[in-house]
């Protein structure tokens, strides 16, 4: 028989049922319950430390709570043939996440540190975006915005399920990974990110994708304000934006919410963990 894991199914409490049933697939947050007693008292997993090299401090943050968010790593914002470059921008400065993150995920994966991919996923008929989201993509009313076919390709720009809003092919989305849809630069309005870190018992946040000046610093300054730690694994994200841009966020991040790291730092930690 295999030995009970205390952290996931402690022993029932005395004198209680040994036939409870688990409620809650998040392993920091689940109660046990059969038909005449409901056990909320299930005790967290253990704490797993890792210490990283970080400005402007160095942290040390729970393993066993801590999350890899990604943000639109995607085809719109990182391939040619995608939107920005429909746009006339240049798409490398945003591939420039693509190897780091290459190397890290498969590391964090291998630490169970879960990897959230928060990409944009509209609905095909927009009915949750308000005129200000459409004219902030399509300023003039004309031209390709969001869910318009990209000319010479057909794909509707961050429709869910489009090639347009799938991630970069260089990055490999496994199926213990998780999936969050966005609607809005910052990844926690109007979606269940909160929600699914809170059941994951997640306290601490890494954070990679593009553009770090947009979509990965509204997030972050979001997570911010809910209480999570934030980290902030700057060679992780890139963006197209002027250079300026990028030192504005690394710089508020510092002084206003979290710290700066960046892969190497976390790799190697989680080397000096394991040996």
């Amino acid at each position: 028989m295999a030995e009970r894991d205390p952290a996931t199914n402690p022993p029932p409490l005395a004198g209680a049922s040994t036939t409870f049933k688990r409620l809650g697939t998040g392993p920091g947050y689940h109660w046990r319950v059969d038909a005449a007693h409901v056990d909320m008292s299930a005790p967290p997993p253990p704490p797993r430390p890792l210490t990283i090299e970080s400005t402007p401090q160095r942290v040390t943050f729970d393993l066993e709570r801590t999350a890899m968010i990604v943000v639109d790593m995607q085809n719109d914002f990182c391939t040619e043939g995608g939107w920005v470059h429909h746009l006339g921008i240049e798409t490398l400065p945003g591939r420039a996440a693509i190897d780091p993150l290459a190397r890290l995920l498969p590391a964090l994966r291998a630490a169970s540190v879960p990897i959230i991919w928060l990409n944009w996923g509209n609905r095909a008929d927009l009915m949750n975006m308000p005129p200000n989201q459409l004219h902030l993509y399509k300023p003039h009313g004309s031209g390709v915005g969001l869910g318009d076919p990209l000319p010479g390709h057909g794909a509707r720009v961050l429709e869910k399920d489009s090639w347009a809003a799938a991630v970069v092919d260089e990055l490999e989305i496994r199926s213990e990974d998780i999936c969050v849809d966005k609607y809005r630069i910052s990844g926690f309005w109007d979606t269940p990110l909160d929600g699914i870190l809170r059941n994951l018992g997640t306290k601490t946040l890494l954070f990679g994708g593009v553009n770090t000046d947009q979509c990965v610093m509204a997030s972050l300054q979001d997570a911010n304000f809910l209480g999570y730690g934030c980290v902030l694994v700057s060679d992780c994200c890139a963006t197209t934006s002027p250079d300026f841009c990028t030192e504005a966020t690394l710089f508020n991040v510092r002084k206003c919410y979290g710290f700066v790291t960046d892969s190497a730092s976390v790799l190697d930690a989680l080397e000096t963990n394991r040996s």
